[in-house]
């Protein structure tokens, strides 16, 4: 058991369970609302079953649960279908329904998409609906309703903005690759070089790509969400500037087991890698730190060198299978991926965004809806006549 502070308020699991936080947040839960985003691939996958028959268990009622959805126009239907079967106040988003496309190229915002766009997409109706988000991924085989209160209890204490981390460690071997392998050692090459707050800032999180986190809705609606990957850190960047050290928490939610993907290739680490080094880099230079690429690359394949001779040792300690070759090679992945941040194409904050969360709900609902609203206003309009 350790009790170390960051330099931002780190709130620890002492009693080792994760369980529920000892301060009431009956409150808060009922002001909250929850965005789920899921594509496809999870209509009725354990894991999203695990999500949403936990969050069953809340009492009160979150104010709503948003799930973005990216789906197949022959899957939204069932897939609307199986989420409305939980007893939860659910509200569907088709994330890629014709009429979205239509609302964002007549804003001039149809510029690529991915799970950033489909999570921004939510933020503002969500902030409209409740006085605090929660955002969580739904591939957590180990999810528990608890990790919602754990996440709000912070924002009932008074801050504005709440993290959370975990252990992942599965199958007797660690994971969280991107995080130890890219993230970790990039922020402690840029550490020995730069006194620079944000990258303090960066650096407090004890797992930075963690996808579940809590805001007021008031720094919701600050939020600029990168289209695809790096929502975390493109988060965390904002949460620097409208909560700061002070208004920062995170929040410890035990031991994960996830979903895994693939290494290599556009879809797996690799892929995500350049996206999330860009968004971090970006979010650091914006800040006012003037970066020397020409050594950068050399500095974090040293710091991940070292790194990896750490993890090796806390493996072997602890009983847990490890590949220090494994890892180097994923090292040789990321390290391209550390480069100038290419052009930014990040969505507007709500607060500037050119239409209102109503215009989403609308565009997002599965085209049935639409079908149906229309036909019942054409029914109602011809007995009028009659």
């Amino acid at each position: 058991m350790e009790y170390v502070q960051e330099r931002i308020a780190t709130l620890h699991d002492f009693s080792g369970t994760a369980g529920p936080p000892a301060v009431p947040t009956a409150d808060a839960v009922a002001e909250t609302t929850i965005v789920v985003p899921m594509a496809g691939r999870e209509h009725g996958s354990p894991a999203a079953e695990r999500v949403l028959s936990e969050l069953e268990t809340l009492e009160p009622d979150p104010a709503g649960v948003f799930v973005p959805v990216r789906a197949d126009a022959d899957q939204i239907g069932p897939f609307r279908e199986w989420l409305e079967s939980f007893a939860l106040p659910t509200r569907v988003l088709w994330c890629n329904a014709p009429a979205v496309e239509e609302l964002l190229t007549s804003a001039g915002l149809a510029d690529g998409f991915g799970k950033g766009r489909d999570v921004w997409l939510a933020l503002g109706p969500a902030a409209a609906a409740g006085e605090y988000v929660v955002v969580h991924d739904a591939d957590a085989r180990s999810y528990e309703a608890a990790h919602v209160t754990r996440l709000l209890a912070p924002l009932s204490m008074g801050f504005d903005f709440s993290k959370g981390y975990y252990a992942r460690i599965e199958d007797e071997q660690l994971y969280g690759r991107l995080f130890r392998l890219l993230y970790a050692p990039l922020i402690r090459a840029l550490v020995a070089d730069y006194d620079a707050p944000i990258i303090d800032y960066l650096g407090a999180f004890r797992y930075a790509l963690a996808g579940e986190f809590a805001a007021t809705a008031d720094l919701t609606r600050q939020l600029r969400a990168p289209r695809a990957w790096g929502l975390e850190v493109g988060t965390l960047g904002d949460a620097f500037d409208h909560a700061g050290f002070d208004g920062s928490a995170q929040v410890d939610l035990g031991r994960h087991e996830h979903d895994h993907r693939a290494v290599a290739g556009e879809t797996g680490l690799e892929g995500m890698s350049r996206t999330v080094a860009g968004e971090l880099l970006r979010v650091i230079e914006e800040r006012g730190v003037d970066l020397d690429y020409t050594t950068l690359q050399e500095r974090y394949r040293t710091a991940g060198d070292r790194m990896i001779d750490q993890y090796r040792a806390d493996a072997a300690i602890n009983g847990l299978t490890y590949d220090p070759s494994g890892e180097r090679d994923q090292l040789d992945r990321y390290v391209d991926s550390i480069a100038p941040p290419g052009p930014d194409r990040r969505l507007p904050r709500w607060i500037d965004a050119p239409f209102e969360p109503a215009d989403v709900l609308e565009a997002t609902e599965p085209v049935s809806d639409r079908h149906d609203e229309r036909l019942e206003s054409d029914q109602l309009d011809s007995s009028a006549q009659d």
